[in-house]
């Protein structure tokens, strides 16, 4: 409960005191691929549905694939530059603001990811809000390994108190751990 309300709070203000630089980038997205915003339909929790929002960083004609089945050439340069710096996901403070996410949870999944389903539902993963950032993300584990990530995910979700929740958000927004693999990359 008490994380939810950190949610509520820390994502308004996010949103709030954010809302110029999440109105420059999706100008320069604008420009460079004409849909500056990415929605896709995503894994939430007790494997409900809902649309996920990001900053665009692959082509607009790129297949609705987990990330590492993506070719790399997808990735705009204006696209490695967000996802190297993480604000490619800014606009999923919205998603955490309407109660979808958690800012701290298993990053939510596509439903074609059959493997990574069973293997998280199997581990009970999917009682708790997917989340912005999470252990695996710190730890460098990506969906590539959906064993490894449900077990990492699980593992998390079992030790998280408000100390640890706040440890993962401060690793995170220090730059520590990769995004997903793209074809192969870590980006």
């Amino acid at each position: 409960m008490l994380i939810r309300l950190f949610d509520i709070v820390f994502s308004l203000l996010g949103l709030a005191f954010g809302l110029p630089l999440l109105a420059l980038l999706w100008l320069i997205g604008l420009i460079f691929t004409g849909s500056p915003l990415f929605r896709q339909q995503r894994v939430g929790q007790h494997q409900k549905p809902f649309v996920l929002v990001k900053f665009r960083t692959m082509r607009p004609d790129t297949a609705s694939v987990a990330t590492h089945l993506a070719n790399a050439d997808a990735v705009t340069p204006y696209g490695g530059f967000l996802r190297r710096s993480k604000l490619d996901e800014l606009p999923q403070l919205w998603n955490v603001l309407k109660g979808e996410m958690s800012l701290v949870g298993p990053r939510p999944c596509l439903f074609n990811q059959e493997e990574l389903i069973a293997e998280r539902a199997k581990r009970r993963v999917f009682d708790a809000r997917p989340g912005v950032t999470g252990l695996a993300q710190v730890r460098g584990v990506d969906m590539s390994t959906p064993s490894l990530l449900a077990e990492t995910d699980a593992e998390m979700l079992e030790n998280l108190s408000i100390s640890h929740y706040f440890k993962l958000i401060l690793v995170t927004l220090l730059g520590n751990g990769a995004g997903d693999r793209i074809g192969g990359n870590v980006d």
